[in-house]
């Protein structure tokens, strides 16, 4: 698909008018740009063009669920004497929990209690008074082991396929029980309900702990962990490797990009280092000096996902011929990256 779209560029570059190189932004633009980025996720989508709403205070409140039948309950007792009471329990709730038949659970040394309706706390009282109606002092405990319904499914780099829900459980609580992995991309990741997107930054969540964006989950909802090469950027020109580079963060310093690419060559041209961002017909090119590489602050040099860093044996001048010269590249990127997956050259 992004091969086709290279070829249609070669195309379509005759029809587009130029866009010349002298057009171009500075680093104060670069720098401004760059504390919109800190802002998160959806700033990041709003600079690309991309509609987005805010989160609703809603999502975070917690609600009332009840139990259901067919819901799977997993419940432990503790009592000074009645270990053998508890260790029957413990292992019922280990192996297959208490399913809900007929609205009723049945436990050791118990009729049946009717829990159908209630919710988690209501239906630990109700455990408890049958209970103590023969054992004093007794204490239950129950959550949800399992539901046919109300649970979150998650995919993607995920250990756990799906969690229970209770109206407390919390997207920072569902990730850690699915044991997503460190590198993973949060930028690119995202929760779903309904089939619509939830405005959540998953990266505000995990990495600088915004518990703004720890909605409390609820049936039905699908998280997906993307892969750490879900977003990139370029870097080429006169650096040591040409290379594409992971953004899992989605953002991604200036200084970190050069580096990965192992460092400029001494052929490059340290006043013409250029940031290539958005539709690669009328892009936004910046053109920054290496002094102010090394000298600005990191976070207020950041890339995004799509960006070209290209550092140039002379600046560009004319855009249609720079288009044609790093043509051959990105389609031997494409091609051995399988589509590059997040590089903005798309069609206005």
């Amino acid at each position: 698909m992004r091969l086709l779209f290279l070829l249609l560029l070669v195309i379509t570059s005759c029809t587009n008018p130029p866009y010349r190189g002298r057009d171009v932004q500075g680093a104060d633009e670069f720098v401004m740009d760059s504390y919109r980025i800190r802002e998160g996720k959806f700033c990041v989508l709003q600079m690309e063009g991309k509609e987005f709403s805010c989160l609703n205070e809603e999502l975070l409140e917690e609600y009332k669920d009840v139990i259901h039948e067919d819901d799977v309950l997993q419940i432990a007792i503790f009592h000074p004497s009645r270990s053998d009471l508890s260790a029957a329990v413990q292992q019922i709730s280990q192996t297959m929990g208490f399913r809900v038949m007929n609205g009723k659970i049945n436990l050791p040394d118990l009729d049946p209690v009717y829990v159908k309706g209630l919710g988690l706390d209501e239906a630990r009282d109700e455990i408890q008074k049958h209970y103590r109606d023969q054992i004093k002092d007794i204490e239950v405990f129950i959550v949800f082991k399992d539901r046919i319904e109300r649970k979150v499914e998650l995919a993607g780099l995920v250990h756990v396929p799906s969690i229970p829900v209770d109206g407390r459980l919390r997207l920072f609580e569902a990730l850690s029980i699915a044991r997503v992995p460190t590198n993973a991309n949060l930028f690119k990741s995202y929760v779903l309900r309904c089939n619509e997107l939830l405005p959540v930054d998953l990266y505000k969540l995990v990495k600088e702990g915004d518990m703004s964006q720890n909605i409390v989950m609820r049936g039905g909802d699908r998280v997906y962990i993307a892969d750490p090469s879900a977003s990139t950027l370029m870097v080429l020109g006169e650096v040591k490797n040409e290379r594409v580079v992971d953004v899992p963060d989605g953002f991604m310093t200036l200084r970190k990009a050069l580096a990965e690419a192992g460092g400029m060559l001494p052929s490059g041209d340290r006043s013409y280092i250029q940031v290539i961002r958005g539709n690669i017909l009328h892009p936004k090119i910046y053109t920054l000096h290496w002094e102010h590489v090394v000298r600005l602050p990191n976070d207020s040099m950041l890339l995004i996902p799509g960006d070209i860093v290209y550092v140039a044996a002379r600046p560009i001048s004319e855009w249609n011929r720079f288009v044609n010269d790093i043509l051959p590249t990105l389609i031997a990127f494409d091609l051995i990256s399988n589509g590059l997956k997040s590089v903005s050259v798309s069609v206005p």
